[in-house]
């Protein structure tokens, strides 16, 4: 099995020359990580996510490419570097899998993913399907995805847990109209994890929903931190602010998603990419100090 060292070096050797110095402090000082509040266990605050990024030809030309990806993550994140994926992803599970095998890495990635489906054979079938296309009969998130059957799925992603298929169990959405719902079953299930979205534009989750998963014990991770890629058109022609530079960020991408790790709801962030550049750009956001209360709301100010 390659060793994360191993993967560092190759990793650097398909990097642009100005992202090597970045690569090896990331290497030398992985991202902060944050505990699973039902557990303890500690997750890396930037982790990566696969909706489209990762819906191409497992044999095709672009694997190589998301090869470079996976390995940034994990020569930069360290161990238990977040990896969510899903069913309803079109290829991404199957890309996931094959390069996790390539690279040897199953055991050292938080490998998440979802069911989104009715009733209790259907969602099995899924699980099943993830498990071969994923190449692992060990999930470490199952989520029942955007709050499709959700009751019913839960108590069966609990019975999945207790045989050991998966280690937790969480509910997802991606959009502001579902916190209220999400809220609703944070205090009445309690599952292990939330996935939710969460920007600088973005921040309803802030209201009711966040202050309800750290009353409950609930892990957080962060979906949409870019809003699609709305945030890098808003800024396309503006400067970093100088003061960025208080919470060691020298680049926006750092700043929306040091914007979100700073709230202390929130467990990891999950930026989806396609580009080796974008994932050590994502990875120095957890890295270094973070916006408190007033930093936060002086990011948020820039888009109000």
């Amino acid at each position: 099995m390659p060793s994360r060292r191993r993967i560092l070096q190759a990793a650097c050797a398909v990097l642009p020359a100005g992202l090597l110095s970045a690569a090896v402090r990331a290497a030398d000082n992985p991202v902060n990580h944050r505990p699973i509040p039902s557990t303890g266990e500690m997750l890396p605050t930037v982790g990566m996510g696969t909706a489209d990024t990762f819906d191409v030809n497992p044999q095709g030309a672009e694997m190589a490419t998301l090869e470079d990806v996976l390995k940034r993550l994990i020569a930069g994140a360290g161990r238990n570097a977040v990896v969510d994926t899903a069913p309803s992803y079109g290829q991404a599970e199957a890309v996931t899998g094959a390069l996790l095998a390539r690279l040897g890495a199953r055991d050292g990635i938080f490998l998440a993913t979802k069911i989104s489906t009715t009733g209790r054979e259907a969602a099995l079938r899924q699980v099943h399907n993830s498990q071969a296309m994923l190449k692992s009969q060990r999930l470490d998130l199952i989520q029942v995805h955007n709050l499709i059957d959700t009751v019913n799925q839960l108590a069966l992603l609990r019975e999945l847990k207790q045989q050991g298929v998966t280690r937790y169990v969480g509910i997802t959405h991606y959009t502001e109209s579902a916190q209220d719902e999400l809220t609703r079953l944070v205090e009445r299930e309690k599952p292990d994890f939330v996935q939710i979205n969460l920007s600088v534009t973005d921040r309803g989750a802030e209201q009711r929903l966040l202050p309800a998963c750290q009353a409950h014990g609930v892990a957080v991770l962060i979906n949409r931190p870019f809003r699609d890629g709305a945030l890098f058109r808003q800024v396309r022609d503006k400067t970093l602010p100088g003061w960025a530079a208080e919470i060691d960020c020298t680049s926006w991408a750092q700043l929306f998603l040091k914007f979100i790790v700073g709230h202390p709801a929130v467990t990891s962030v999950i930026p989806a990419t396609s580009k080796p550049a974008n994932m050590a750009d994502n990875l120095l956001a957890g890295r270094g100090r973070l916006p408190d209360a007033a930093m936060r709301k002086r990011i948020a100010d820039l888009f109000t």
